[in-house]
């Protein structure tokens, strides 16, 4: 497809054809040499589950902390109902995609490139946020003040379709991983290896709950802050590489650039370039919010 589009010769062109036919035929002689090892379907399982709840359980973790060091635990509702609604639209999406239609490759990309593109947007200002507050003297009175009237009911909306988002798109994708070695390799070892990693999980996020409540209010913004500002970029990444894998956006190929799944980097100029983007936004917001806050402190000084 981007050679189409670079207006690329038809010899060349061809090349990659024949070049993709071969890969094809050499997937499928994999693909039918029978049932993966119960090991290899346990480690999938487990790996897969493992690395795509993990973005979202972080998200979600801050925000609960978030909202319990605001002392607004009457909102935690609308988060638990986030997720929890996300798991059962994930276990519909599982019976759709196992017994009733198979999800199109383009329908794929768009579920995760949309997604994750709006979840990167929402964490940038998240980000920006709970940095400013990370030097706001006046914390408590803001909480008081102004937060209270923030966390409406709409704002409780606003929190249960952020925590939908998040956590369907890593369901989502984690159910097509699943679909696939399901049919591929041992059954038992696929439940075996998704109850394990949820485990883990459950472990990972008690463990950030346990110790986030004892952060001083600075340190607990300073730090929830970077982590919302790396998942935004890492986000970005991933929501360019799925909308050009669906075909809506070009792909401008970096002979050996980097590619780390787990960060979001893909050798594409637009994917590169847009991490590059959101990481400017986030530095530029940072510098911002430290200057608003060293000038309150300053006004409150002179008070």
């Amino acid at each position: 497809r981007a050679g189409i589009g670079a207006n690329v010769d038809a010899d060349t062109l061809q090349t990659q054809v024949d070049r993709l036919d071969d890969l094809y035929a050499e997937a499928g002689q994999v693909l039918a040499q029978g049932e993966t090892s119960a090991v290899a379907s346990f480690a999938a399982a487990f790996t897969i589950l493992l690395r795509e709840g993990l973005e979202a359980l972080l998200i979600v973790v801050a925000i609960i902390a978030l909202l319990r060091k605001a002392g607004r635990r009457e909102m935690l509702p609308w988060v638990h109902g986030g997720w929890l609604s996300a798991l059962g639209a994930g276990a519909v999406t599982w019976g759709l995609a196992t017994w009733v239609v198979s999800i199109s490759g383009a329908s794929r990309e768009l579920t995760e490139g949309f997604g994750s593109l709006l979840a990167a947007i929402v964490l940038i200002w998240v980000g920006i946020w709970m940095h400013g507050k990370s030097h706001a003297e006046n914390w408590q009175r803001y909480v008081r003040d102004k937060l209270g009237h923030a966390l409406s009911k709409t704002s409780g909306v606003f929190l249960l379709g952020l925590i939908f988002v998040v956590v369907y798109r890593e369901v989502f994708e984690t159910i097509l991983f699943y679909v696939a070695i399901w049919n591929q390799g041992s059954k038992s070892s696929v439940i075996a290896g998704g109850v394990a990693g949820s485990l883990v999980l459950m472990v990972i996020g008690w463990l950030m709950m346990r110790y986030s409540r004892r952060l001083p209010i600075s340190q607990f913004f300073r730090y929830s802050s970077v982590l919302m500002a790396v998942l935004a970029v890492v986000l970005m990444g991933k929501a360019v590489s799925a909308l050009q894998e669906a075909g809506y956006l070009p792909i401008t190929w970096i002979n050996g650039g980097p590619r780390v799944e787990l960060l979001g980097i893909y050798p594409t100029m637009e994917g590169i370039a847009a991490q590059v983007g959101i990481a400017l936004v986030l530095v530029v917001g940072f510098v911002w919010s430290n200057r608003s806050a060293g000038a309150l402190k300053a006004s409150d000084g002179t008070r």
